[in-house]
């Protein structure tokens, strides 16, 4: 019987982040959607049905340097984590090419390495969007196929928050100098509206602390559903995204997005946000102003466009990559 190893190690990262909720949703759609004869394993430091007895970190060392443990022919890395030779490997974005500021040295070298092997050795590549698969041929040579294979979404629906202002703008992700929310937290403080953040404390300094800030970190989809309901708009100000599934999420729950014009968002979004420049507390600052003046006027369009994705899509897109 053929085997599909699926790599859950980004599931024990300490800030697993969007790339942990694209892990874990594509592996439940997978085994949902498991074709006659297959089944599905996961294999990770810990946590997983195969258990690699190597410290996380020499793990990473090995995959870095090419050297990964034999886990059969058919494996999926949800993530760069481990450019497999014959797996098929998904890469989010390339942001440690076109945005290498908003990553630690490290981080830009260590992604850059693992993807172009990914990009050479790989069996193939998924992405997230056109845009990823178009950046990534201008800045990695590509010898493997490429395909295009949008996130689903996660549907939210719980009543909303009461311990939170009956009116805010609401950001989700890790606190890190690529999202954009220094920038968010100036144009709520100009418009005189709070500001809740969802999601960990990451990399670069960034302090987000301010009266009319509301830091909740890492919450449960439970929670993110309340918070969500009771949310006047979502605000996605990134410099660079690969996909950007809060923005979907927002949209599936009826709640109105503002987001920046990188390329991967405004392709999700298709039309259904108001967009803005990014990096532009002007920009930032009006278009928020003009969805809290009308929230709902997008919010139909929203709807539709999410009901576009599903995480079934997405699973049985991979699953042709592997069968």
């Amino acid at each position: 019987m053929p085997e599909l190893v699926v790599l859950t190690e980004q599931l024990n990262a300490p800030v697993p982040g969007g790339t942990g909720r694209y892990t874990a949703e594509l592996l439940a759609a997978l085994r949902k959607s498991t074709p006659s004869g297959w089944s599905v394993t996961t294999a990770a430091t810990a946590n997983a049905d195969r258990v690699l007895k190597v410290p996380r970190r020499a793990l990473v060392a090995l995959w870095e340097r090419g050297l990964p443990p034999r886990l059969g022919p058919h494996v999926h890395a949800p993530t760069p984590l481990a450019p497999l030779p014959g797996a098929v490997v998904t890469v989010h974005d390339v942001v440690p090419w076109t945005h290498p500021e908003t990553l630690t040295p490290r981080g830009v070298a260590w992604h850059r390495k693992v993807i172009a092997r990914a990009a050479a050795e790989a069996r193939a590549l998924v992405v997230p969007t056109q845009a990823v698969a178009s950046q990534l041929a201008d800045c990695v040579t590509v010898s493997v196929p490429v395909l295009v294979v949008p996130n689903g979404v996660t549907r939210l629906a719980g009543p909303p928050a009461d311990d939170l202002p009956d009116r805010y703008v609401l950001a989700v992700g890790t606190i890190e100098p690529r999202k954009g929310f220094d920038l968010l937290a100036r144009a709520c403080e100009r418009l005189r509206v709070p500001l809740v953040v969802v999601g960990p404390q990451g990399w670069g300094g960034v302090d987000l602390r301010a009266p009319h800030v509301t830091l909740l970190g890492r919450v449960s989809d439970a929670r993110l559903a309340s918070v969500l309901a009771g949310a006047t708009c979502l605000a996605a100000p990134s410099l660079a995204e690969g996909f950007g599934l809060p923005v979907l999420e927002a949209m599936a729950a009826g709640v109105p997005v503002v987001h920046s014009d990188d390329p991967a968002l405004v392709e999700v979004a298709g039309g259904a946000g108001t967009v803005v420049r990014r990096g532009d507390l002007a920009s930032l600052t009006e278009g928020l102003r003009a969805v809290l003046a009308d929230p709902r006027h997008t919010v139909e369009a929203g709807v539709t466009r999410a009901s576009e994705f599903t995480w079934e899509k997405t699973a049985l897109s991979v699953w042709r990559a592997h069968a």
